[in-house]
Order: structure tokens, then C-alpha cells, then sequence
């Protein structure tokens, strides 16, 4: 038995074995990844097993009965003892055997570290889905506010699966009435399929046809039709985000089935009024009379509430209203003591009933936080924070940077709206705060480039601003004035805009003038003119006009939002402001911020 296993290594029957064990399974595991990739039948792997394995006895039979000689291959038989090279032979199969080994190493390193990540985006992207607005096929009054409403469920339903990417309402309906390819859609929201379909309504007869559509060949992976009846409508919703979830290979487990449909509208006159009010909602921010589109909105947010008391969404959108009233209150003498009071209940009373009925933990603590900050209980913002920015959803609160940006917390409200532009690519909100928080960490050039992007996405002036202020922190002041002058038609806004690039380039002269005409032209906006003022390098106006707003029992809600628009330090000193100082120190925010941008005028 010795003597044979001599003759084996010898012969080099032994390396040769394990040269080919480790070139087989380096074989199998690159293969395995491009047939997959090439989406290769599973027999063809299946095949290349068989071979590599057939192959094994066969190399070690030739290993026996051949050998390598400076002549080429011959029979073992026919060599001279003498003259035999296995020697050599064996060297050169110890540095392939090495090779092949580093070269595995160097595969699982690869495929740990690389791969595997790749992979996992892949799955990701191939459940990744978004819902365009269902068409509405029939001309009544609400038929296409109905028809919104049916997408926005089924939208709502599908969200509730963790293993399905889900576009966001925001971008999905920017496609509403634009005859645009799928293909092209589904690039520019980055998902790998379309749902799409219609709706008639005839008297309480409904008949909805949807199908989900793979995007990158325009194969129907799933189409069916309902006749149903109106009233039936929600049944119709949880069907198709149930059977869209099964077509992408979701396992729908009772758990799941009973998450999607926990959530969303029930009745009919619920989705026609909630769609006109966000609608109204949506008209009103960034509009002259927002006040009075707002209360237009609350009308059908009322009727919502109604039919549906545990609207969590209802009671978000309808306190907006409330809250924008307190900040128009503060030191404004047209609004009555007992407007403010009303107004303070109205949106605690809100934020509460949001609370309480919200879906999941991520609406919940977005409405937690808004809560607190507007109620000034400032002690619970950095545990609400903290939970909001480690939370994988699709949401960022709409008044978060009122205490992130500036207080030290940019990193984490990056990891954020990162998320939402992925998820939400088409919005706004994703963009401006992800270039701001750029801009806040310091990274100018990824500010200029998150805010060119989001530009081209969205045209929306928050993410233009963020532009604007991303080119002052890089010292491109002309660059800056290009946009104003190209881009902003409201005379408001541009004398607003004038001043601020004065004051950018330290032209007192010109910045005094301007000064001097924004607070004659727009005298209602303590804001504004506590930011021009540190701006400008103003220090005592600034302390006068912040300490005014101090006193009012509501100025906090002007005060917090300034050093993060300001972006300029600190916009007053902060022992002029008790009140405000005092909910800094419960919410543990540090005083005072940095600047990201230089302002020649300003010296403290």
C-alpha cells in the first residue's frame, strides 16, 4: 500500500486531483453567476456539474497512465525512469495549485464583499414596483379624483410589504395624463415594473382593468378585470396589491394580508374628498393665498374625517393649516389672543389624532415629532429623531431640518432623504434636503450636484434655493445671480434674492439700500429680516428684532427654523432669547451652529 501511494505522488496523480478540485470549483462558481445573470435554463448548470464531476476519475486515470516529458505527453510505460520530469512537472503543478487557491480567495472576498451586495440590489430591483395613476374612463364630476384615490389605496397596500420597493405617491402621479413609453417611466423612477390600469364608473356599476407590466421587454406578468360594485371598491384595491405582490414572488403569509389591509380608505366619498383635498394642499404651498387654499383643503379633509375617523394622513394634512396660522401670528396684532389659543388646540388636537391612528411607527413618530416641536416640548425631539432617522421608511417629516441641520445632525437627516430620493425620486423634499445637508457637512460639491439633479427632476424652487446657497458657500456669488435673474419672476422674491447676493459679495452700500426697501415693501416678515440682519452683519437689529419674537408666546416657532436658513452661525446671540435658549438646552441642542457660508459683513 505504500509503494502505491509513492507511485501516486510520484506520478503527481495527487496535485493533479487537487489542481482540478480547485479549477472545477472556481468554474462552477463563475458560471453559476453568469448563467444566472443570462437567466440560462437551470438544466445548463445542472449539465456543467455532471461534466466537472465525470471529468474528476478521468484526469486522475490519465495522471496514472501519462506523463509530461520534454517530447510531449507519453505513456507512463514508455518513460525512462531516468529521464522522468515528474519532478518538475509536480513544481509547476504546486504553483497552479497556489495560482488557482489565491485566485478562489480572491472569488469570496469578491463575492462576500461585492457580489453579495450586488446581488442583494438586484433582488431588490427586480421587487422594486411603481403604481401610475389608474385612467379614468368615465366623465363624471369625481370619477378621476375616485380613480386617483383607487391607486393611492393600492399604492398604500403594496407599501405595506417589506420586500416590495414601492415608488412614493408623489412620483408616481407625476406621470398622471402624460402619454410617455413604460420603459422610459420606469428608468427615470428606478424600478424594475409598472403598474398600470383604468376605472369606470357607471351609476354604482365599477369596472377596473389593471395589469403589471415587466419594464424592460413589456411583458404582462399579471392582468385581470373587476365588476364589481362601487361600494365594493376596497375589496377591489387589496385584490390587485395582493395579486401584484404574488406576480413579483412575494409569499403573502396571514400576517402580511392582514397588514395591507389595515391600511387606506374605505369608502368611496373618502377617496374623492381626500384627493381634492391634497389637491387644494398641494396648491397652496408656495401660493400668495395659501392660507385660504389651506381652509379649502380642511373642508374636504373634514368630509374624510367623517367617513373615516381614523385617518391618520387626514389629520396630518388638516393640522397644516393650524400650524402655518401660528407662525403667521407671531408678533402680527391682526390675530386675536383667542385665534392663537384656537389655532394651538386645533393642530395639538391634530397631531394627537394622528397619533393615535397612525398605520405604523413610521407615520407615528412623524407626527410625534411634529408634535413636540410645534407644542414646545422640545425634552422628547432626540429620542423622536433619532428613532425617525434610523427607521428604512420612505419619510422624512416635513419640518425635521428645523433641528438637524444646524444642531449638528446632518449626517443623520443625509441617511434620510438619501432613502426618499430613492423611493421618491420625483419630490422635492428629497432633493433640497439632501443637497442642504450636503452643504452642512461641508461638501459643496455634492451639495451643487444633489441640487442640480434634483433641479432637472423636480424644477422646484426649495431645490433651486438649495442651489443657490450651495454656489455662496462655494464663493460663486455670479453664478448665483444667473439663477436669481434667470429663474425668479416674483418681485418679492427677487428683491429678497438681490439682497441676499449683495450682502454674499460685502457691498454694504448696496446692501443697506435693499435692506431699507424689503423692510418698507415687505414689513410682515420677521423671518426674513432677522436673517437679513445677521446676514448683513447687523448684530444689534438682529438681537432687538429675535428678542421681540422671544417674547411671544409662539416665537419659537419662528426662532427655530432661522439658524438653519440663515446659514450664517449664529443669527442673534442667544442670551437675548431665554425662551428659545431654554428649549434648545431640553432638546439638547448644541449653540451656536456653524456657517457654511461666509458672509463678509457678518463678524460674530
Amino acid at each position: 500500500m505504500s509503494q502505491l501511494f509513492q507511485e501516486l505522488k510520484r506520478r503527481n496523480v495527487f496535485r493533479v486531483g487537487l489542481a482540478y478540485v480547485a479549477v472545477a470549483w472556481l468554474v462552477l462558481q463563475a458560471s453559476d453567476i453568469v448563467l444566472d445573470n443570462i437567466s440560462a435554463p437551470p438544466w445548463l448548470m445542472k449539465a456543467l456539474m455532471l461534466f466537472m464531476a465525470i471529468g474528476f476519475p478521468v484526469v486522475l486515470i490519465f495522471a496514472w497512465a501519462f506523463e509530461v516529458t520534454p517530447e510531449g505527453i507519453k505513456p507512463e510505460s514508455e518513460v525512462d525512469r531516468s529521464e522522468s520530469i515528474t519532478s518538475e512537472t509536480g513544481q509547476k503543478l504546486n504553483r497552479t495549485i497556489i495560482a488557482v487557491l489565491v485566485a478562489a480567495v480572491a472569488f469570496l472576498l469578491v463575492d462576500k464583499f461585492v457580489l453579495e451586495d450586488d446581488l442583494a440590489d438586484a433582488a431588490a430591483m427586480d421587487k422594486s414596483v411603481a403604481v401610475l395613476p389608474f385612467v379614468a374612463m368615465s366623465r363624471g364630476e369625481d370619477d378621476e379624483y375616485f380613480a386617483d384615490g383607487l391607486t393611492e389605496e393600492i399604492l398604500n397596500s403594496l407599501t405595506r410589504v417589506p420586500e416590495l420597493l414601492v415608488t412614493a405617491r408623489t412620483s408616481a402621479f407625476h406621470f398622471k395624463g402624460q402619454d410617455i413609453p413604460i420603459p422610459q417611466i420606469a428608468e427615470k423612477l428606478g424600478v424594475a415594473h409598472v403598474v398600470e390600469g383604468s376605472v369606470r364608473r357607471d351609476g354604482e356599476r365599477l369596472r377596473v382593468t389593471a395589469q403589471l407590466i415587466r419594464a424592460d421587454d413589456g411583458f404582462h406578468l399579471w392582468s385581470e378585470n373587476y365588476d364589481r360594485d362601487s361600494n365594493d371598491s376596497f375589496a377591489v384595491q387589496t385584490d390587485i396589491a395582493e395579486k401584484i405582490a404574488t406576480a413579483l414572488d412575494v409569499v403573502l403569509d396571514e400576517e402580511q394580508l392582514a397588514r395591507m389591509q389595515s391600511v387606506g380608505l374605505r369608502n368611496p366619498e373618502a377617496y374623492v374628498a381626500f384627493q381634492q383635498g391634497v389637491e387644494a394642499y398641494d396648491s397652496a404651498h408656495g401660493s400668495t393665498y395659501q392660507a385660504d387654499r389651506l381652509l379649502i383643503a380642511n373642508e374636504f379633509f373634514e368630509i374624510v374625517l367623517s367617513l373615516e375617523p381614523d385617518s391618520s394622513l387626514a389629520y396630518l394634512y388638516h393640522s397644516d393649516y393650524y400650524a402655518h396660522s401660528l407662525l403667521a401670528s407671531v408678533i402680527n396684532a391682526d390675530i386675536s389672543d383667542e385665534q392663537r389659543a384656537e389655532a394651538f388646540e386645533k393642530v395639538n388636537e391634530d397631531f394627537n389624532n394622528a397619533i393615535r391612528t397612525a398605520p405604523d411607527s413610521a407615520q407615528r413618530n412623524s407626527a410625534a415629532y411634529d408634535q413636540a416641536l410645534f407644542s414646545g416640548r422640545w425634552r422628547r425631539l432626540p429620542a423622536i429623531t433619532n428613532d425617525i432617522l434610523e427607521t428604512p421608511a420612505c419619510v422624512t417629516p416635513g419640518w425635521m431640518d428645523q433641528t438637524t441641520l444646524a444642531y449638528g445632525q446632518a449626517d443623520k437627516l443625509l441617511s434620510s432623504s438619501l432613502r426618499l430620493t430613492q423611493c421618491d425620486p420625483l419630490n422635492f423634499a428629497g432633493w433640497s434636503t439632501t443637497a442642504n445637508a450636503y452643504l452642512w457637512l461641508d461638501d459643496i460639491d455634492a451639495a451643487m450636484e444633489t441640487a442640480r439633479i434634483g433641479k432637472e427632476a423636480t424644477s422646484h424652487p426649495a431645490v433651486r434655493n438649495a442651489m443657490i446657497n450651495a454656489l455662496l458657500a462655494a464663493g460663486q456669488v455670479d453664478d448665483a445671480e444667473k439663477i436669481v435673474e434667470q429663474e425668479i419672476v416674483s418681485e418679492d422674491a427677487l428683491a429678497r434674492f438681490r439682497l441676499l447676493l449683495a450682502m454674499a459679495r460685502g457691498d454694504r452700500a448696496n446692501t443697506t439700500l435693499l435692506l431699507d426697501e424689503l423692510l418698507e415693501t415687505q414689513p410682515d416678515l420677521p423671518e426674513i429680516h432677522v436673517q437679513s440682519f445677521a446676514q448683513g452683519g447687523l448684530r444689534d437689529e438682529a438681537n432687538a428684532l429675535a428678542a421681540r419674537i422671544d417674547a411671544d408666546p409662539y416665537g419659537y416657532l419662528i426662532l427655530m427654523g432661522l439658524p438653519s436658513a440663515c446659514v450664517c452661525g449664529a443669527p442673534w446671540d442667544l442670551e437675548v432669547t431665554p425662551n428659545f435658549a431654554k428649549l434648545l438646552e431640553d432638546a439638547e441642542l448644541p449653540w451656536p451652529p456653524a456657517s457654511p457660508i461666509n458672509w463678509p459683513l457678518k463678524d460674530w
